[in-house]
């Protein structure tokens, strides 16, 4: 079914994040917000247990010796999972390193997204297959990505729209700039959610930003903004999806918090305190769905432990792929690269060959 477009939108974001839950579980009755679908709700529960349990294998298995590297994004699923389950099978996602918990939410093989952080291949999966973009370590780079391919899709009448992920820290970048001011020139098919999780690395927004909030940067740009809690993943779902659903671009800051450190090499205790940790860990996204879908009746101890017991078994699946050893190829060198590999490559490869035999 094709989008339809929504009515004019405001420029301005609101003054508060909007919710639709708040931090116990309780719902907002003035919210403006619509709360998704009841199923919606109890799949958006299960696929946020399974990315958590998916982000904290994933650290256990970058102390092993597994990954180079691994970006956690433990206390941002709901920006994760709710706007990942907002697009449609043919809308595209442009993540960043962070993202690896929408990508397997998009249904992407654990082990091929975490392939960039093994250090192995660049890119890992195939995106056609997914609809998902290459994972971007450069900051705000694939913001461009994102806008050009949906200005392209609509060029070419195809009804696509795109969702690109980025940090507080990526909107100081000039991409970002330069992507929002296309967006709206063009009015691309873009929402640009910035998970807001208080840090760039170890630069606060305080150093960042002097604008109320982030998404009134999209005023200059003419690109309609929303501030949500991205914490309520009812709420992110619902302002994503309604932004997709608009046709053009929306700058959408979703107010979070990383709670791990920045990587495994990072040292978070330099920069922030134990108690605006334990602060935010007290506006936990999964237990504040799991305390609303437990009033309603939806999720009940039985639920509950079956959906424990498939993250651990996805857990499971991702140790044993990880724990294979693949021994690389120097052949893989000259693979994807060209569409046509040129014949000096060629030769070189053939070189190669010989010296291996």
């Amino acid at each position: 079914m094709a989008r339809t477009r929504a009515p004019e939108r405001t420029l301005l974001p609101s003054d508060e994040p909007l919710s639709l839950l708040r931090k116990d579980g309780t719902p907002v009755d003035d919210s403006p917000l619509s709360m998704p679908d009841d199923d919606v709700l109890v799949e958006l529960h299960r696929r946020m247990v399974i990315g958590r349990r998916f982000d904290t294998q994933a650290t256990a298995l970058t102390k092993q010796g597994r990954l180079a590297v691994y970006p956690s994004s433990r206390g941002q699923e709901a920006c994760e999972v709710g706007s990942v389950l907002a697009l449609r099978p043919t809308d595209w996602l442009f993540p960043t390193y962070r993202d690896s918990v929408a990508l397997v939410t998009r249904g992407v093989d654990p082990a091929e997204t975490l392939t960039l952080l093994q250090g192995g291949w660049h890119l890992g999966y195939d995106p056609y297959e997914h609809r998902v973009g290459p994972q971007c370590t450069p900051l705000a780079t694939n913001t461009l990505h994102a806008v050009g391919f949906a200005h392209a899709a609509r060029l070419k009448g195809e009804d696509v729209a795109a969702l690109v992920l980025l940090g507080d820290g990526a909107t100081s970048e000039g991409d970002t700039h330069e992507a929002l001011n296309f967006a709206g020139v063009w009015k691309a098919p873009v929402v640009f959610l910035v998970q807001n999780n208080g840090y760039a690395i170890s630069v606060p927004m305080s150093k960042q930003n002097a604008a109320p909030s982030l998404a009134h940067k999209g005023v200059g740009y003419g690109v309609p903004s929303v501030l949500v809690d991205g914490n309520d993943v009812a709420a992110v779902h619902a302002v994503v999806r309604e932004a997709l659903e608009s046709g053009g671009p929306t700058l959408i800051e979703a107010l979070t918090y990383r709670i791990e450190a920045h990587t495994n090499a990072d040292d978070a205790t330099r920069y922030r305190t134990s108690d605006e940790v334990a602060a935010w860990l007290d506006r936990d996204p999964v237990d504040r769905l799991e305390a609303y879908l437990t009033s309603r009746g939806l999720l009940d101890h039985a639920r509950r432990a079956a959906v424990a017991a498939e993250a651990e078994e996805f857990a499971a699946s991702v140790r044993a792929k990880l724990n294979v050893d693949v021994e690389p190829s120097p052949e893989d060198l000259f693979e994807h690269v060209y569409a046509t590999t040129p014949r000096h490559l060629r030769e070189q490869a053939a070189l190669l060959r010989e010296e291996l035999a």
